[in-house]
C-alpha cells in the first residue's frame, strides 16, 4: 500500500504538466479570455404606453439588464431607461428625468441614419436629452445612455444603445423597437470591435 506522501508525489509531474498546457492553450486560442462577447444582432421588444388604462402594463426598458419594466411598479424606480407614453397624439420616448427622477439616462436622435450605419454613440452631450419627451418615428435612430449599473470590479458604468421603431401604433398605444445594446463598460462602440 502506498502512502499519502508518495502518491502525491507521484502525480507532481502531471499537475505541472497541467499547468504549463493550460497557458499554451489559452495562448494558443484566437480568442481572448477577458474579451466581451457580444451579439450585434438586434433584439425586438414591445412596450405600452404610460396612457393606456391598464395598471402595470410593461412601458419601461433597462437597455443593460435587457428588461421591459412596469414604471408604475416603485421597485423600478432607477431600473428603467426610457418608457413610451402618447402625447399630443403621438408615442414619445420619456426618460425618469421627465418625472423629477436624477439618472444619467439619455436619448439623442439622429434623422437620415440607418440603423447598420449608426456605429458609435454621439460624443457631443448637447444631442442627448434628459428629461424633454422624444418622439418616436419611423426611419430615425435613437441612441440610449443607461441609468449607472454596476460593472467589473465595483465599477460604475453607463451602457450605450442604439434603437429603431420597427411598428408604432398611436391608436392601440403600443411601440415595437429592435435595439443592441453594447455590454462593455462606458464605451460608445455600437457594433462589436473587429
Amino acid at each position: 500500500m502506498m502512502n499519502n506522501a508518495v502518491r502525491s508525489r507521484s502525480r507532481w509531474p502531471l499537475v505541472v504538466a497541467l499547468g504549463a498546457a493550460l497557458p499554451m492553450a489559452i495562448v494558443g486560442c484566437e480568442d481572448d479570455p477577458f474579451a466581451f462577447q457580444w451579439d450585434p444582432t438586434p433584439d425586438t421588444v414591445l412596450l405600452y404606453s404610460l396612457q393606456r388604462p391598464e395598471l402595470n402594463l410593461i412601458s419601461g426598458f433597462n437597455f443593460f439588464k435587457k428588461i421591459g419594466l412596469s414604471v408604475e411598479d416603485p421597485n423600478a424606480t432607477g431600473e428603467w431607461d426610457v418608457a413610451i407614453d402618447t402625447r399630443s397624439g403621438a408615442i414619445v420616448f420619456v426618460l425618469p428625468g421627465s418625472y423629477g427622477v436624477s439618472t444619467t439616462a439619455r436619448i439623442a436622435q439622429l434623422e437620415g441614419i440607418r440603423f447598420e450605419d449608426v456605429t458609435e454613440a454621439p460624443s457631443d452631450t448637447l444631442v442627448y436629452t434628459a428629461s424633454d419627451p422624444v418622439p418616436v418615428r419611423t426611419g430615425t435612430v435613437y441612441v440610449v445612455k443607461t441609468n449607472r449599473s454596476p460593472g467589473s470590479f465595483g465599477s460604475s458604468c453607463v451602457y450605450y444603445a442604439k434603437a429603431e421603431a420597427v411598428a408604432i401604433d398611436v391608436v392601440e398605444g403600443t411601440l415595437l423597437f429592435r435595439y443592441v445594446t453594447n455590454p462593455i463598460c462606458n464605451s460608445q462602440d455600437l457594433v462589436p470591435p473587429d
